[in-house]
Formats: structure tokens, sequence, C-alpha cells
């Protein structure tokens, strides 16, 4: 059977994939981390048909040697609450790392998010891998991928268990018998973990989805925690196939993308930027740089192999206004992507059904299984 319509996510955070962007970008540095900016690229990913939109972060500031530009950066949770009252379909996903965050905050963060964007949050689950992220905490630093990946996968466990610590039915508020909770609805949560325990329940009802879509790269967590792998190879095929070993629902091909422009040849434009700094891109993404015919053409092989992209443009201003204008319609009219669906939430959008809660209506709760301690 064929593969339903591929799904279109972006990142926006920053100027553009390339360090030096911010030399290309079509505003002034000082704009960057101003509102206006950020509603106008939400507005043209929107716009363009998008069903989602990531922003990256860190407790760390962006790195600016050898390209100098911006050494800073507003949160990206603060950012995409912004991003979901300036839109109205949008899937907003920011990057959370639980890598010294509490996951008690990371929680109700996301929580949050999802209740004012009405069910259209998701969370790219990060990692610090900078030991100067556990001094910017005051947390020792937790050395070696497993490491991380541990405090990756506890730190999902814990807020899921937040999440669902509410039930859905819990909030009554009945002003006749002035009850605002159904307490037995609430579940405290008990985790001990190796660099921190947590008792809930949390702080913030269950969110409109149940749980925000969780996106997180192949082989972070283990399979089934995550509901979109992000996954690399350098073609299609591979990214097929570790799309297929990721376990997940949905599984995304990381790509960064350098496009051609009215006057300007990708080729070009990638050496004008490489005079300031090399564009090392991210681990194990695939990376095309052409025509958006040609673009066309890879997402058109990649839709037999994987359920969506996330696109990493070079130059955001650039970039996102030739995918806008050249690449998705064509998309779109060969039936290859598909739209975000207006008045449905992030996960309908996705084809993704809504979790139940692992606690059961009587106010007991699901035996923990074995695999998710």
């Amino acid at each position: 059977m064929p593969r339903p319509a591929l799904h279109l996510a972006v990142e926006i955070d920053g100027d553009g994939a390339h360090p030096a962007a911010w030399r290309r970008a079509a505003h002034s540095p000082g704009e960057l981390l101003t509102p206006r900016r950020l509603a106008r690229v939400a507005a043209v990913a929107e716009n363009a048909g998008f069903t989602l939109v990531t922003l990256e972060d860190s407790i760390l500031p962006p790195g600016s040697a050898p390209a100098g530009g911006p050494a800073g950066r507003i949160g990206a949770v603060e950012r995409a609450a912004f991003v979901a009252a300036s839109t109205s379909v949008l899937g907003v996903a920011p990057v959370l790392a639980t890598t010294y965050a509490e996951p008690f905050h990371v929680s109700s963060q996301l929580a949050s998010l999802d209740h004012v964007s009405a069910g259209r949050a998701g969370w790219v689950v990060g990692v610090e891998e900078d030991p100067a992220a556990a001094r910017a905490w005051g947390r020792p630093v937790v050395e070696g991928a497993d490491a991380r990946a541990r405090e990756a996968r506890d730190g999902l466990l814990v807020v899921r268990d937040l999440w669902d610590s509410w039930e859905d039915d819990a909030v009554i508020r009945s002003v006749a018998t002035s009850r605002y909770l159904d307490r037995s609805r609430l579940h405290a949560i008990d985790f001990s973990g190796e660099t921190y325990s947590v008792r809930g329940p949390s702080i913030v009802p269950r969110p409109p989805q149940g749980r925000p879509v969780v996106l997180a790269r192949a082989g972070l967590v283990p399979a089934g925690l995550a509901d979109v792998a992000l996954v690399g190879g350098a073609t299609a095929a591979e990214a097929g196939a570790a799309a297929a070993d990721s376990g997940a629902p949905l599984a995304f091909a990381e790509i960064e993308v350098a496009l051609d422009t009215p006057g300007e040849p990708a080729r070009e434009r990638i050496a004008d930027l490489e005079r300031y700094a090399p564009w090392e891109g991210g681990p194990d993404r695939l990376r095309y740089s052409g025509s958006a015919a040609g673009l066309v053409e890879l997402l058109t092989e990649l839709g037999g192999h994987v359920d969506g992209v996330r696109l990493h443009p070079l130059v955001l201003d650039e970039d996102l206004a030739v995918l806008s204008r050249l690449v998705l319609p064509e998309l779109f009219v060969r039936r290859i992507a598909a739209r975000p669906l207006p008045g449905t939430t992030l996960r309908a959008s996705l084809g993704l059904p809504r979790p139940v809660s692992r606690f059961t209506t009587d106010g007991a709760a699901t035996p923990v299984r074995e695999e998710t301690r």
C-alpha cells in the first residue's frame, strides 16, 4: 500500500542552519530577537502549508565564533507560546533538554504550551553535551552518551507520567457543589532516578492532546517512547532504513537545504557564507543543494521511505521564500505532502491517536510496566 502523504516540518531558530546565515538575512541584526521577526517567519511557514515548526534552544548561548553573529536567544518555550498565539493551525515544538533541567518544570511548560495553543504543541527532546551547561545549572556533569541517553529516557518517562497524573475529567468546575477538582482523579507519581527524584501530581491539568507530540533523535530514547523519530541518512534509502529501525509510530528525515534563488545558485550562496565559517551541519543529516525542482524530486523519493521531513534551511529569509513559492505548492499538487488540518490538534494532523492516561478512572494507578522504569 502507498504511504500517506509526507508531513512537513521546518526549523526556524535564528537566521538559518548556517552559522553565518545572519550575514544574508533580510533584516537588520538587531531585529532577530524581536516579536515582529518571529511572527513574520511563522506566518510564512503557516501560509506555505508546513504542519510544524521547531525552535532550537539551549541554556548556553549559540556559538558565535568564528562566524560572529548573535550570541543569545530567547527561550524556545516562550517563543513557541508567542508563535502559537499568532498562528491558527501551525504545530509548534520547542527543543527542551532534560539533561540538567528538572522534568517537573519541563512537563509544566509543555502542558501549558499545549493549553495556550489549543492542542498544537510538540516537544523536541534535546540533550546538553557541553559541560558548561552543567555549570550553568549548578549540577554535576552528565558524562558520556549513555548517561545523557539515560537522562533523556528518565526525563521523558517522568514528563509523560506527570501529563497523565491529571485524568481528563479531573476538573469539575461545579459552582453548585463548590467543587473544582475530583481529587480521586489526581495521581502522585513516585520516580527515583540516578540523579533526581520526582513526586507528582503535576500542577497543570492534563494537556488537550493528552500528551504533546514528542519528537526525538532516533536511538536517543527506547523505541515507543517518542511519537516521531528524527532520522538521518545520506540517501533516501538510508533514511528509510533508519526509520524502519526506529520503532516509533512516525519517522521524519532530517534534511539541510540550500536552494537556488532567482538571483544566485545555491552553490554560490554556500560559498559566500563559507568565507566566514564552515557549514558543518548536524550529525548524519541528509543535505540537499540545488534547484527547487530537484528538492521536490528528492522529497517525492523520500515519501516512499519516511512519514515526514524536518527541513533546516541554509538562510531562512532566502530559502523559506523558495520553499513556500516553488516547493510546497508542487508537493501539494502532486499529493506528496499533507497540509495541517484546520481546527484540529497536532496529533490529529499527524494521524496520531490521543493517548489514554496510564492511570485508571477509579483513582488507582495502573501498575508500571517493567520497560518503563
